[in-house]
């Protein structure tokens, strides 16, 4: 979110969004959640290639997949689509597939029941894989007490009714934010509080690390403050199973070692971060955020990558 005050002319934007989001959160609440899913999938295989983020996705593509053929290629970008109307239509109605347990599978719940019971506080980790929003539930579920870190959205109206959606099955977000959010979040961890990150993101003040064979900008805060206070991280992805079911799988955690070069020892945790990261996407290509720009800006006007010369 900016710091300086919106014009006018924003805040209506912002309240025009904002009032679209009620009107379909509400025609949402007219149908079973698989339809309201099943539409999601149609919808966005239709409008999202008009847009420039259908370029910046299929440059990702090529980066990532560089020896795929123009069908694989075709075919992938049809599959997120789908998936990306799926995540879009299904966040209406979060709080009603919270309301059916059988909609979610954990793989490794006693991994988090063990955090919840004492064997915290670890650093959650994940990615924009399918339905992320369902990884959140799991380990709330499980009650592991946690940060849920996320980027405030720039219209505050919208983030507002994002952050009460989340709250609607028990999830309480924290958007740390300069020095100050960076103490908050010291502090929630030294108190026994876990924290949880979606670390595959571009990060530009990050550290540089390998990802797909190109290098990436990494936010270093999961590996930080696993340094700081010596505890395991705790990846976590989730799969689609139906149209709106999941399994989230908490995988095997780490720890990652400390020696005299923090620097050196934070480089090593963003690379292997990133590279569970890059392993979970090659597993399910379709099921992930492939909207957007991973990679440096100049990937993005390579006309032999893009074939447009440029991106959103």
């Amino acid at each position: 979110m900016t710091d300086s005050p919106a014009s006018p002319q924003q805040r209506l934007v912002w309240r025009i969004e904002a009032l679209a989001f009620d009107c379909a959160h509400f025609l949402s609440r007219c149908f079973p959640i698989d339809t309201v899913s099943g539409f999601g999938a149609w919808l966005l295989p239709r409008i999202g290639p008009l847009t420039s983020a259908h370029r910046v996705a299929e440059t990702n593509l090529r980066i990532a997949f560089p020896d795929a053929d123009e069908a694989e290629i075709a075919r992938l970008l049809d599959a997120q689509w789908r998936e990306f109307g799926r995540w879009a239509t299904e966040f209406l109605v979060l709080e009603r597939i919270a309301a059916q347990p059988e909609r979610v599978e954990v793989e490794g719940l006693e991994r988090l029941t063990a955090i919840a019971q004492g064997g915290g506080p670890v650093i959650l980790i994940s990615g924009h894989f399918s339905n992320f929003e369902i990884m959140a539930l799991a380990f709330v579920r499980a009650g592991v007490k946690c940060q849920v870190t996320y980027r405030a959205l720039n219209n505050p109206y919208l983030d507002q009714r994002v952050v009460e959606t989340r709250k609607s099955y028990g999830v309480s977000m924290f958007a740390p934010k300069g020095l100050q959010g960076a103490r908050a979040l010291f502090r929630a961890i030294g108190r026994g509080e876990s924290a949880s990150f979606l670390n595959d993101q571009k990060f530009n003040g990050g550290i540089a690390g390998p990802f797909f064979g190109a290098t990436a900008m990494t936010a270093p805060g999961p590996s930080t403050y696993a340094l700081h206070f010596g505890i395991p991280i705790q990846p976590l992805s989730v799969q689609r199973t139906g149209k709106a079911r999941f399994k989230v799988i908490a995988h095997e955690p780490f720890r990652l070692e400390k020696t005299a070069d923090r620097d050196a020892d934070i480089e090593a945790g963003v690379r292997k971060i990133n590279a569970f990261m890059e392993a979970r996407i090659r597993e399910r290509p379709a099921e992930w955020f492939w909207v957007h720009r991973r990679w440096p800006n100049e990937m993005y006007k390579r006309p032999s990558l893009s074939g447009e010369g440029g991106g959103a």
